[in-house]
C-alpha cells in the first residue's frame, strides 16, 4: 500500500522546501545550538507549577461514539485524538517521557499525559507529520500497532514503521496534495515548511507535511511544524477555508526563523488559512527552544485578541466539540 518515493520536492536524493530556505541562520552552528540547549537556557523554559490535566476515562471514550460531533482531545504537544463518527484518529502520538533517542537525556515532558496509551480506544488511523522524536514516537508506535488499522504517513517515513513491527498493508504513504479516503474521512497531506532527521545519516530523507481533514462537511487542519510561508494561502485556495486550525506556537527562535512559526505568525497562518477557530498545539509539554515555556501562550492569545480571532485553548485532556461555542479559558496564567 506505499507509494513510491516520486515527490516533486525530492531533489539528489533528498527532500527539499518549495521555494528551499535555510533551516538555521548563518554562523549558527549545530554544536553552538547543542551546547547553549544543554548549558545555557534560562530557568522559565520549565515550569515550576503544575500543568493541569484532565483526565480522559476509556469508558468516557466509548459512550461518546454515540456522538454525531466531531471531538478533539489534545494529549499533549501536537498529539491530538480525534473522533470523526464513530471512530477515532490520534496525530503524532507521543506518550514517551522524553523525546530524544534514549529516555536517559533529552527534554523531558512538563505533564503525565490525560490517559495511558495502553487506554486508548481502538483507532482507526494514526497520522504522522514527519519523523523528529516529538512526532514520531517509536515506543508509541509498537504499542499502537495491534490496535491500529491504518497509518497515514508523508513519503519516506514508512520505512522506520515497518522496523517497529507495522505491516506494509497498514502503511498509506503521501506526498504532498495527495488524498486518501478511509473510514469517511478524506485525509490529504498538504505542504509545510520544515525538515527532516532522526540521526546524522537520514537528513531529510524522508517528507513533512500538514493535514487536512473533511468529515460530514467540516474541515480540520493540522499544521504540525512549520515556518510561516505561502503555502497556507495555497491550501485555503484549495479547501475554502477550516472550521478549525491546530497550528504550532511554541519551539520558535531567531536561529531557526524558518522552520517554526513566532506566535504572531502563527496568528497570521491562521488568518491564511480562513481559519474559524484556532487552536495551538507544540507547546506546554515539552521544552525545545529558549523562550520561557509559556511565552507562546501569551504573546498568541494577545494577538488572537487584536487581530479578532476566537483562540481555543482546552486543558490538556479537554474534550473538544468541533463547531461548538469557544469560552476563553487562559489556564496558564497563574502558572510560574
Amino acid at each position: 500500500m506505499s507509494k513510491p518515493p516520486n515527490a516533486r520536492n525530492l531533489a539528489n536524493g533528498a527532500y527539499v522546501n518549495v521555494p528551499p530556505v535555510r533551516q538555521l541562520n548563518d554562523g549558527v552552528g549545530r554544536v553552538e545550538l547543542l551546547r547553549k540547549f544543554l548549558f545555557k537556557r534560562p530557568a522559565a523554559v520549565l515550569p515550576t507549577g503544575a500543568i493541569p490535566v484532565h483526565p480522559i476515562a476509556p469508558a468516557d471514550l466509548e459512550t461518546r461514539r454515540d456522538s454525531e460531533e466531531t471531538h478533539l482531545y489534545r494529549i499533549g504537544h501536537s498529539t491530538i485524538l480525534m473522533k470523526f463518527g464513530r471512530d477515532y484518529w490520534i496525530t503524532d502520538p507521543v506518550f514517551s517521557a522524553r523525546v530524544s533517542p534514549s529516555q536517559w537525556f533529552g527534554p523531558k515532558r512538563f505533564h503525565p499525559p490525560p490517559l495511558a496509551i495502553g487506554d486508548l480506544p481502538k483507532i482507526k488511523a494514526v497520522v504522522i507529520s514527519h519523523n523528529h522524536y516529538d512526532h514520531l514516537d517509536r515506543a508509541a508506535i509498537r504499542a499502537l500497532v495491534p490496535s491500529v488499522e491504518r497509518f497515514i504517513v508523508p513519503l519516506g517515513v514508512a520505512r522506520y514503521l515497518r522496523r517497529w513491527g507495522v505491516k506494509a498493508h497498514q502503511i498509506v504513504e503521501l506526498d504532498w496534495w495527495q488524498s486518501h479516503r478511509w473510514a469517511g474521512v478524506e485525509v490529504t497531506a498538504t505542504p509545510s515548511q520544515h525538515f527532516s532527521g532522526r540521526g546524522l545519516r537520514d537528513r531529510n530523507k524522508s517528507l513533512w507535511a500538514s493535514f487536512v481533514f473533511q468529515y460530514g462537511g467540516q474541515r480540520v487542519f493540522f499544521g504540525s511544524d512549520s515556518g510561516y510561508f505561502d503555502g497556507f494561502k495555497q491550501i485555503a485556495d484549495r479547501f475554502g477555508g477550516f472550521d478549525i486550525t491546530m497550528l504550532e506556537s511554541g519551539a520558535y527562535d531567531t536561529a531557526w526563523p524558518n522552520v517554526h512559526m513566532t506566535p504572531e505568525q502563527c496568528v497570521q497562518a491562521h488568518e491564511d488559512l480562513g481559519g474559524g477557530v484556532l487552536m495551538p498545539i507544540h507547546n506546554a509539554t515539552f521544552s525545545l527552544a529558549f523562550h520561557p515555556w509559556k511565552e507562546p501562550l501569551d504573546r498568541l492569545a494577545a494577538q488572537a485578541r487584536k487581530r479578532g480571532h476566537v483562540l481555543l485553548t482546552p486543558h490538556i485532556g479537554e474534550q473538544v466539540v468541533v463547531g461548538a461555542p469557544v469560552i476563553a479559558n487562559p489556564w496558564w496564567a497563574g502558572i510560574i
